[in-house]
């Protein structure tokens, strides 16, 4: 894609459209003045028939209430208070107002002349929240499954390049673990535990109706002679400030409507739309500063001249060479956004841009992002709707040479770790100082040769049309589209490594396009007794991806010449030549019934049958059910009369889920030609290329299925001061897709097929909350969320299977992971290690007691999925001041720290480069040669505060076109309470080994980062 000539398009668009506004404007201020007499008049007489209304709304306590709804009753018109709880509302003589906010009971009441004192009353039924269930609404009350609702004040605070990173610590079983802390990159969200061998657990994303594919949408970084690259995140599209509730679905009840691609759980994301009253217009600006959060301890250059024994390696200097690499990266947030409700509709416009440095020099992310929503209704008593929801985005990141596969040598924080601290930065001429040594550079110098930019563009859009047949029935469609089209540009400019030592560039080009359509028709009953909702539809989606790649070698010297991506034309051979083009459907039939009797009892049950072109001809469909109950024990008469119980409801729910994340077409049997198989033909023998098999089919491949019961509770006890939720769930994977060696005589050496065994996660889930304090002047509300998970692996019918490679010196080949019945899924395959002896050599425990030390003496560790996960959250408000902390913590898990084993080890004192102070304080000899051993296991227990901030609301009583001015510092990642020697103990590095993921891997990747923010909300 030629994104230039797209950019001069868009310039142009954004011209034609300045023009036509322009031209719009001036004819309407022309006409403004030409009736300007008129309006005069009629504004004259209108005004005589109005009244001006005055008045305070507060809390049942007394307290202000910001952001209440004051409406004129009958009518559009309507204002929201101030931070004071304070309103002013011009309304027709003799009418009526009506004040509401989200958890009291409306208060109606007459207009008055003199101000008005309005304090509502809790209103208990906080049970008629909505909640978004996927193809529908449902009331809290009614809520069958288990499903947890997020707001705006519930999400994560400070820089979230993407919804998933809302999540963290905020939704008890779910769990968010960044891959790495560039800017931009993967992150690994869970719900209820790892449930595939071969595939990540990453749930479905859906965004105001479309269901995202989870594939990526970026390419992957080229190995130019640091290793490969993992594509960005493909949600970092969305901006967050655009978000109005995120509903995540974690049983099967809630996410079996799904079918095939709810196995791992369902995140539904909500995006903002206008509210009833005035327009507002809200405006949005941070500033960001951000530092690596824990720097490893390695030894100083005096430290490193005492502990050397070859006086060679000492060269002079003193250079801390995390300092070098590692900067303050400072980050620019700034959004805009309009929203507007009518009578029959309502309009949320905004635009935004970040850019965000990273904290590794040369590193950052831009975005900017602009969204459109817009509903309306038409005919009698609004019969028909439509809806549209637009979001555009181009998003620019720049990389730096780190990635999962380096090896041994081959990447920057690598490079950066292991660099003797007595070189110095630069030489005597002022050039980076070569180290002239093989598979180890100067870091500094790494990244002046080194350019990675990747820009994204990407539009999803959807039109959503209801209409009401008769009362209760409603007949709606679903019409979206998701597209983006990518082009990554990596080059290596000449150097005097042995790392492209010519220079290397290679071009990758990506195209993703996401269709759907749906239709389902929906009836509601309701009267004082039963409750019926039924939906029943039919979904139609269609993935296309494609991509090309090339490069070229024999660079000009970098700021000679123009870049090799402004002028991509080879001066030599072409070389990485290569382009795919896929496409799959899914096609889908669904229904769901909901009832309600008497408030009482609950019932839910769906099916979803999916039909997928991944799998094989004889079985192309899969079924998923569900069915749930419910039991609202406070409508009994035994509940009934008490005040200390305002809720109380029991659910069960069954039901079973798939999941379909498979390469496309390995159903099918794939074919190439080969010199190798080939035959010479005619008197001039020319060869003719024969045909080789690459892959066997299996016309029998079927999902992954997921099999889930829930038990739960939810509670709401002592005036709502306390409130909560309990959870118990066993979740069941079976039919594990798998790459696994074919029988005898077939004609490649490998078939994916389903296997026998499961994946069993058993765990306890708990939310609770509580308004500890609220007076006028002093509120206080603290939630704690909590899931303890049990993962094993049972009837797996080989005896087990690695993954997790493990990079390092003599590491070829070595993996850390292992999936084996009776343990949990990525427990670890180690050798243990017994201490040092006298020599400072590593002692290797001889398990078997053949003799010799090797792979049969390995034991099996358990602990990568850390057993109990939590999160803390606490609000406080003081007057005009507010203050939000949240907690973040695991227990019971371990990391594999590769970091440790392959950059920072002991023998790096025998070979002119630096290592951890651990490492040389515990005696073993610098001679002594790394093992993957279980002396590289640290337990990956942490407490952390993750975000906190203090904010302070200034008074706008007094300026009418100002609603409010919130001014606010934020702090991320403050601290961590851990025992794990690495950069982060909430990592993980996705090395998987023949598409089995890894789990608990920490290679030496980009660092995450510690941040302070300063920022302003204004609202108009």
């Amino acid at each position: 894609m030629n994104f230039k000539d797209t950019y001069l398009k868009l310039e142009n668009i954004a011209f034609l459209a300045t023009i036509a506004l322009s031209v719009t404007v001036g004819q309407a201020q022309a006409e403004g003045n030409l009736h300007k007499e008129s309006n005069t008049i009629a504004a004259t007489y209108f005004q005589s028939n109005k009244q001006t209304v005055t008045g305070t709304v507060k809390d049942e306590t007394g307290s202000p209430l910001p952001g209440a709804t004051v409406l004129e009753v009958g009518t559009n018109n309507g204002v929201i208070t101030d931070f004071d709880g304070k309103f002013t509302i011009q309304v027709k003589s003799g009418a009526s107002i009506q004040v509401s906010y989200i958890g009291y009971k409306p208060e109606q009441l007459a207009a008055s002349t003199t101000p008005i004192d309005v304090q509502l009353e809790l209103d208990a039924s906080q049970l008629n929240e909505v909640l978004v269930i996927g193809y529908g609404n449902q009331t809290k009350a009614d809520v069958t499954g288990s499903l947890t609702k997020l707001d705006r004040a519930d999400f994560k605070q400070g820089i979230n390049l993407s919804p998933d990173n809302l999540l963290q610590g905020k939704v008890a079983g779910v769990r968010v673990v960044n891959s790495s802390g560039e800017p931009g990159a993967g992150i690994d969200v869970t719900i209820r535990g790892v449930g595939s061998i071969r595939s990540g657990s990453t749930p479905l994303f859906v965004v105001d109706g479309v269901p995202l594919a989870n594939d990526n949408v970026s390419p992957g970084g080229t190995n130019v002679g640091f290793g490969s690259s993992n594509a960005k995140n493909p949600l970092n599209f969305l901006n967050t400030s655009d978000i109005e509730s995120i509903n995540v679905l974690k049983d099967a009840s809630a996410a079996a409507i799904y079918g095939a691609r709810g196995s791992n759980g369902v995140v539904i994301i909500t995006t903002k739309k206008g509210n009833i009253g005035e327009p507002t217009l809200n405006f949005e600006s941070s500033m960001g500063f951000s530092n690596v959060a824990n720097k490893l301890d390695v030894l100083s250059a005096s430290e490193y001249r005492n502990a050397i024994e070859d006086p060679a390696f000492d060269h002079g200097g003193n250079t801390d060479w995390q300092d070098e690499i590692y900067r303050t990266g400072v980050t620019y947030n700034n959004s805009l956004s309009f929203a507007k409700a009518t009578e029959s509709g309502n309009y949320y416009v905004s635009l935004s841009n970040i850019d965000q440095e990273g904290i590794v020099k040369q590193s950052d992310f831009q975005r900017t992002t602009g969204r459109i929503n817009a509903s309306e209704s038409f005919f009698d008593d609004e019969r028909l709707n439509l809806q549209v929801n637009l979001t555009a985005s181009e998003t620019t990141d720049h990389g730096v040479p780190t990635s999962d596969d380096g090896g041994s040598d081959g990447q920057l924080i690598i490079h950066t770790l292991m660099a003797n601290p007595t070189w110095p930065l630069k030489d005597a001429d002022g050039e980076y100082t070569n180290f002239n040594m093989n598979a180890h550079y100067n870091p500094a110098y790494l990244l002046s040769i080194y350019e990675d930019e990747t820009r994204t563009v990407r539009v999803l859009g959807n039109a959503q049309l209801s209409f009401r047949i008769i009362d209760g029935l409603t007949y709606k469609m679903n019409v979206g589209v998701d597209r983006s089209t990518s082009e990554r540009n990596t080059t290596i400019y000449p150097n005097l490594t042995d790392r492209s030592p010519n220079g290397m560039y290679v071009q990758s080009d990506f195209e993703t396009t996401n269709s759907l359509i749906e239709h389902y028709l929906t009836y509601s009953l309701l009267n004082t007794t039963h409750k019926l909702d039924v939906l029943a539809g039919f979904s139609y989606q269609k993935f296309e991806r494609s991509g090309t790649t090339f490069g070229f070698d024999n660079l000009s010297p970098k700021g000679e010449g123009v870049k090799p991506e402004n002028n991509p034309t080879p001066s030599n051979s072409l070389i990485n030549i290569s382009g795919f083009a896929q496409e799959n459907e899914l096609q889908s039939y669904f229904g769901r019934i909901n009832y309600a009797y008497n408030g009482k009892y609950m019932v839910t049950a769906s099916m979803r049958a999916d039909g997928s072109t991944r799998f094989g001809s004889n079985n192309k469909y899969g079924y998923f059910p569900s069915f749930a109950l419910g039991w609202n024990l406070t409508k009994e008469d035994f509940l009934s009369n008490t005040n200390k119980v305002n809720n109380l409801k029991l659910r069960a729910s069954w039901g079973q889920t798939g999941n379909q994340e498979v390469q496309n077409k390995i159903t099918q049997e794939s074919y190439a030609l080969s010199g190798s198989e080939g035959y010479y033909l005619y008197d001039n023998l020319d060869l003719v290329n024969g045909v080789t098999i690459l892959r066997t089919p299996n016309p029998d491949l079927k999902w992954e299925v997921v099999t889930q019961f829930n038990v739960g509770l939810d509670f709401t006890l002592f005036n709502e001061k306390l409130y909560g939720t309990f959870d118990f769930f066993n979740k069941a994977t079976t039919d594990a897709i798998l790459n696994i060696p074919s029988p005898v005589l077939s004609p490649s050496e490998d078939v994916w097929v389903n296997m026998d065994g499961k994946i069993v996660n058993t765990g306890f889930e708990l939310t609770l909350g509580s308004t500890i304090v609220k007076t006028d002047n002093f509120s206080w509300n603290l939630d704690v969320n909590g899931a303890a998970i049990h993962n094993e692996i049972k009837d797996l019918p080989v005896s087990y299977i690695l993954s997790g490679k493990v990079s390092g010196p003599g590491m070829s080949g070595v993996q850390a992971n292992i999936f084996t019945n009776g343990h949990s899924a990525g427990s670890f395959y180690l050798s243990e290690h017994a201490g040092f002896d006298e020599n400072g050599f590593d002692v290797i425990t001889d398990r078997n007691n053949d003799g010799s030390i090797n792979s049969q003496d390995n034991f099996i560790y358990d602990g990568a999925l850390p057993k109990v996960t939590y999160g803390l959250n606490s609000q406080m408000r003081y007057k005009n001041f507010d203050l939000s902390l949240a907690f973040i913590g695991q227990a019971g898990g371990y990391l594999f720290n590769n970091t440790a084993l392959n950059a920072i080890n002991i023998n790096n004192l025998a070979s002119d480069r630096n290592v951890a102070t651990d490492y040389y304080e515990s005696g073993a000899n610098p001679a002594n040669s790394p093992t993957a051993s279980s002396y590289y296991l640290e337990k990956s227990d942490f407490f952390r505060l993750n975000t906190a901030r203090l904010g302070y609301n200034f008074k706008t009583a007094n300026i009418n076109w100002l609603h409010g001015v919130n001014l606010y510092v934020t702090g991320t990642n403050l601290f961590t309470i851990t025992n794990y020697s690495g950069y982060d103990p909430l990592i993980n590095s996705p090395k998987a080994t023949g598409g089995n993921q890894s789990i608990g891997i920490d290679y030496t990747s980009y660092p995450t980062a510690r941040t302070f923010i300063l920022g302003v909300n204004v609202k108009f």
